[in-house]
């Protein structure tokens, strides 16, 4: 009997055990319904992408360590990924939603994301990953909490503001892509739109009437932190709120050294966080304003989203001109110094209980190097096509990491050039093989005419310079060693470099591409597929029991694959199960 009651106080601290340890990673669920809606954001109706029914979709809200668990539900007529850049989901690649490491979701499908925000904080966002869809929105705020016990570098702010900007066409994805795929380019987008909305009628000629436009309420006096993030197809937007500075506070999951800025320059797919002081005296409301940079003013100034800051205790409407853009348009060595003006806080906590340091990044051998050029889009097989290193990317029919678990031969290329060849430009599936726990240096060497973003999925790189004419190894004489700010998305100026680097401690198969839509769609991208070659528990992830199959192994793929969330519950609810029976067997016994 004795032995008995031991065997059952066993199972009962096992049961208890094992609903704590659940309990330490708490998990976040989400269901995504994406579907097509009419909406007028620019006064013309058209077929926009909706998430849930709303245009920009909900906030995903999450904190350090959380699981974070999201549900899409495919309502459109063509294939769908969802994607979260600056998410570096760790060793968990199969979660990435882009084509070259997931099969998509058909029409009428659904699949579950599942992954841990593992050490992570800061502003981002999710958006659709396939065939210019973001063009029409499915796009969303991703926003990461510090863990209450990891200090703020600076006051708790008074609230979350959330601001989507972005360059916005009237004509939906589908003929935006069969413009880019007919040999032509997109051309000016028809307006900026924030939060979904198109601008504020400042001027009865530039902007008509019956447009919705966002209005954002505050209190006077308080502190708000305002997450920005351009979401747009391919315009850099410069920022500003009337009369408010703006002291940037984070960027892409890392603290920065707290400036002020009474404007400032975000490229497409860029994220960042500062914190805004509602200190003028309201004596009317204010502009919010993202117009587009680097172009002909005259020429652009209907392309330019504005919204409203409202103070609860404001005496009457905005009026009058727009705050002024800068006033280095064609002076782009001046603009630069925004950017190179952007330090780490490297004595701030990030997302553990201890400064985050300079990493000593300095004291690390670059094991590779890797230059890669990007050219204006050209012809290849008679194609319009995008490309780096003279190669536009192909995206493989059976994506590169299934590719490799099922031995499926010719799916890809391991033979990216670590630079330029002087040989004819082709479309290929090539990827760089990177060495796990290598430390490469990636210049990004832009002699297109416009100005670029690119990301790595992932990771996170630290920028360490940038300048313009053409990267030559003495620049390394000019980087960054000790506070160069830790992002995933950085800019690359026309006629210019930017230099990265790039702590390869990630495996899987990650993503490197240019976030402007028209040129991601056209092949300028690659992947890095990062290996462990110990077997020590540092592998990466299996792959999930609902992984979607499809090109060479379209065969193995069943009818429907059961959800993610579906196949947690019954584990869940075998555990509080077993706790009941054993709890109850415990009762009768004792």
């Amino acid at each position: 009997m004795a032995f008995f009651r031991f065997s059952v106080f066993v199972l009962i601290h096992i049961a208890l055990f094992s609903t704590l340890c659940f309990a330490e990673d708490p998990t976040v669920t989400y269901d995504f319904k994406v579907s097509y809606k009419t909406a007028s954001p620019l006064g013309v109706p058209q077929q926009v992408i909706a998430v849930n029914g709303d245009f920009p979709g909900p906030v995903i809200n999450s904190t350090t360590n959380y699981n974070v668990v999201v549900n899409v539900h495919n309502e459109l007529d063509e294939n769908l990924l969802m994607t979260w850049p600056g998410i570096q989901l760790r060793r968990n690649s199969w979660q990435d939603g882009v084509r070259g490491t997931n099969c998509p979701i058909p029409p009428k499908w659904n699949w579950t994301y599942q992954f841990q925000v593992k050490d992570q904080i800061g502003s981002f966002f999710y958006s659709p990953s396939l065939n210019l869809q973001r063009a029409s929105g499915g796009f969303g705020a991703f926003i990461v909490n510090n863990r209450s016990t990891v200090p703020l570098p600076f006051a708790q702010p008074d609230g979350d503001i959330f601001i989507l900007i972005g360059d916005w066409y009237t004509q939906n994805h589908t003929a935006l892509r069969t413009t880019l795929d007919s040999g032509k380019e997109l051309g000016m987008p028809d307006g900026v739109l924030i939060n979904g909305k198109g601008p504020y009628r400042y001027n009865n000629t530039l902007v008509p009437d019956g447009i919705n436009h966002e209005t954002i309420n505050v209190d006077p006096g308080k502190t708000y932190r305002v997450r920005v993030h351009n979401v747009g197809t391919s315009t850099s937007l410069n920022f500003r709120i009337q009369n408010h500075n703006l002291l940037l506070a984070e960027t892409e999951g890392h603290y920065t050294a707290q400036q002020n800025y009474t404007s400032f320059d975000i490229h497409v797919g860029q994220s960042y966080s500062f914190l805004v002081t509602m200190d003028q005296n309201a004596t009317s409301d204010y502009y919010i304003v993202a117009s587009a940079r680097f172009v002909n003013e005259s020429i652009w100034q209907r392309v330019t989203g504005v919204a409203i800051l409202h103070y609860s205790n404001s005496k009457g409407p905005v009026t009058g001109p727009l705050p002024e853009a800068p006033s280095d348009i064609y002076n782009q060595w001046a603009a630069m110094n925004q950017p190179k003006s952007i330090r780490q806080n490297t004595s701030a906590s990030g997302a553990r209980p201890n400064p985050q340091g300079s990493f000593h990044y300095r004291d690390i051998n670059v094991t590779d190097t890797y230059v890669l050029r990007i050219l204006p889009p050209s012809s290849i097989d008679g194609k319009l096509r995008a490309s780096l290193n003279g190669i536009s990317f192909v995206n493989p029919d059976t994506p590169i990491r299934l590719a490799d678990k099922y031995n499926v031969k010719g799916a890809y290329k391991v033979d990216f050039p670590s630079k330029p060849l002087n040989r004819p430009l082709r479309m290929d599936r090539s990827i760089l093989n990177a060495t796990y726990k290598g430390f490469i240096e990636v210049i990004l060497q832009n002699n297109d005419t416009k100005m670029q973003s690119f990301h790595v999925d992932g990771y996170s790189f630290f920028v360490v310079a940038m300048d313009f004419g053409v990267w030559t190894e003495s620049n390394r004489g000019s980087y960054n060693y000790w506070d160069a700010i830790s992002r995933s998305t950085v800019e690359v100026y026309p006629g210019g470099w930017t230099a990265i680097l790039i702590s390869l401690d990630n495996v899987g198969i990650w993503n490197l591409r240019v976030e402007n839509l028209d040129r991601w769609h056209l092949g300028q991208e690659t992947y890095m597929k990062i290996i462990n070659p110990e077997e020590n528990g540092e592998t990466e992830m299996a792959h999930p029991d609902n992984v979607l199959y499809c090109g060479a192994l379209q065969k193995m793929q069943k009818q429907q694959q059961p959800s993610a969330a579906s196949s947690i519950l019954p584990g869940i609810l075998k555990m509080f199960l077993t706790f009941a029976i054993a709890f109850s067997v415990a009762i009768f016994i004792l």
